[in-house]
């Protein structure tokens, strides 16, 4: 019994393994439980397959002749389905075939009867390939034709009939594997497979390639014209076709390497592609020959755009010189000016409009250099804002010594060579920076300080201003000359040469204390010089109090003692 597509194409001439299966199930031997029920229910399985098959093939034929194409097609796309079963369920037979014993009477009786239909069932799958190639050919030049939503409906179509393809190869490879099991020769199906294979795995190959370079293209020009929807729309059609062609080629190639066949090269197609690969096609040969590709890709690129890159080279190289002079220059233009300048800055923030300016101009060159070699500055712009704040998230604590810095640039606390208690540290300012301070002390430590730190607590600026009033004070014993004594510090002070006189020094005798009479003396003096008028004071009072006969009392206790008669 023969059913015929309009194209006088053989539909289904392998219902004749129907007469092979006729055996009913339990006809099957006992000596091995196992697999003999296993054969049993394979063909259980394949005769309520057949059994399925014989009424989809008639009505396959009903609605061919009274030509209802929506009918005919959906019908001949479910028979195609069950033959795709079919043939698998014959291949696990054959599989279980082959696990009984050689001279089981199931096994030689099961391995005669598919020896006789198997090559006629081979013949019939190459048949029923060669006839879905052309209806997807014929869809395909339907698609060409048709407007945009019948269009869509069709590509659909012949999404499902290249699946069922996919599935007639795997049948296919099912078939050899079966004539081998059986010890049956397999090498005229294997050479068809091959050829078959390969032919279609070029095809696929090529549109994949195709669809990356077209893709490559469009993506170009839409960075230029991003409002573009038509682009956009056929840009993202061609990203499912490209998706749908690597996700065919993977399958494909599983099915070839069943058969031994040499994938090489169509891996390495997938190994340039971003998604849809099986980790099992990264193999040495496969990354070999993709990295062999892309050498010759690169090579080729490289020698047809040598002048142009060395030229554009050439000039990026010239502008970041020319640039980095400029920078230099403008540091050295905003440093004198800064310097000649009647405002009172501070170090810090010399230093930080000198760096920025240099920075500033530097940024602008960078920026003009890349964009002579091409690199578009809106998305690069866009990047660095992005790692701005991935940065600036990753860093809070450093931007928050900057933000202190800032606040020690515009307020001005102190400046560099100052005398300063911060953050519970006592010295001369040495270096200021927006992140930190360092800052010597007496002893010659260096302490530096985070900004964060100082801003943070109390600033004590001892040079800030330019006057200090240096505090002293002396005592006398209670016995001597009050006139006399004040006489004596007044012209000790009043003789040292860098005791200001405006404001005037203040002399008072301060308190009564328990052992000593207690003078104040104040003079004022500049602020680098407060310290040489303290020691010299002192150094002074004491020398000319012993020469005077004045003495400096310590503390004393009297005892007294009481004797009491008995």
């Amino acid at each position: 019994m023969r059913y015929q597509f309009r194209n006088n194409t053989p539909i289904l001439p392998i219902l004749l393994l129907c007469l092979l299966f006729a055996t009913p199930a339990n006809g099957i031997a006992a000596q091995d439980a196992i697999p003999s029920e296993i054969i049993a229910k394979s063909i259980v399985d394949i005769e309520r397959s057949i059994s399925r098959l014989q009424p989809l093939v008639e009505n396959a034929g009903k609605a061919t002749d009274a030509d209802a194409d929506g009918d005919a097609e959906a019908l001949v796309f479910r028979l195609d389905q069950r033959i795709i079963r079919l043939i698998a369920d014959i291949a696990k037979l054959a599989r279980h075939t082959a696990l009984l014993p050689e001279e089981n009477p199931d096994r030689l009786m099961l391995q005669e009867r598919l020896r006789k239909d198997l090559s006629s069932t081979s013949q019939l799958l190459s048949l029923h390939i060669q006839e879905l190639d052309e209806r997807i050919s014929v869809y395909n030049e339907k698609a060409r034709a048709v407007t945009e939503a019948e269009k869509y409906t069709l590509q659909a179509h012949v999404n499902g009939l290249e699946a069922l393809r996919l599935g007639f190869y795997t049948s296919l490879v099912d078939l050899v594997e079966t004539r081998e099991t059986l010890g049956l020769s397999a090498q005229v199906l294997r050479k068809e497979a091959e050829s078959l294979f390969y032919q279609h795995a070029e095809i696929i190959s090529a549109r994949i390639e195709l669809f990356r370079s077209t893709l490559q293209e469009m993506n170009k020009r839409l960075t230029l014209d991003a409002s573009n929807t038509g682009m956009q729309g056929a840009a993202n059609e061609i990203k499912m076709a490209h998706a749908l062609d690597v996700s065919r080629l993977e399958s494909l190639l599983k099915l070839m390497t069943r058969l031994d066949i040499d994938t090489v090269l169509y891996r390495s197609v997938l190994l340039r592609e971003s998604s849809g690969i099986s980790i099992r096609l990264f193999d040495s040969e496969a990354v070999k020959q993709t990295m062999e590709d892309s050498w010759e890709n690169v090579s080729e690129a490289v020698s047809r755009n040598l002048p142009d890159l060395l030229l554009k080279f050439l000039a990026f190289l010239l502008i970041l010189f020319v640039f980095r002079a400029l920078s230099h220059i403008a540091k050295r233009l905003v440093s004198s000016a800064l310097n000649k300048s009647t405002s009172n800055f501070s170090s810090l923030l010399k230093d930080v409009l000198t760096s920025t300016s240099g920075a500033i101009v530097m940024l602008v060159g960078i920026l003009v250099a890349l964009s002579q070699i091409g690199v578009s500055l809106g998305p690069a712009l866009a990047g660095l804002g992005v790692a701005g704040f991935i940065v600036g998230f990753a860093l809070q604590d450093t931007l928050g010594n900057f933000a202190a810095g800032g606040m020690i640039l515009f307020y001005r606390p102190y400046d560099v060579d100052d005398f300063v208690e911060v953050a519970g540290a006592i010295g001369l300012v040495k270096k200021m920076t927006l992140v930190s301070t360092t800052i010597n002390t007496f002893d010659n430590q260096t302490v530096i300080i985070p900004n964060s730190k100082i801003w943070g607590d109390v600033i004590k600026n001892v040079t800030a201003q330019k006057t200090r009033r240096v505090d002293l004070e002396f005592g006398i014993s209670y016995s001597d000359d009050i006139e006399k004594t004040e006489r004596i510090l007044r012209e000790i002070v009043e003789s040292h040469e860098k005791v200001l006189t405006s404001p005037a020094p203040n002399i008072r005798l301060h308190n009564l204390g328990d052992s000593s009479v207690n003078y104040i003396v104040r003079p004022w003096t500049k602020t680098p010089d407060y310290w040489e008028v303290y020691w010299d004071i002192t150094r002074e009072v004491k020398m000319r109090f012993d020469r005077d006969g004045i003495s400096i009392p310590f503390p004393q206790r009297d005892v007294h003692v009481h004797q009491q008669d008995a």
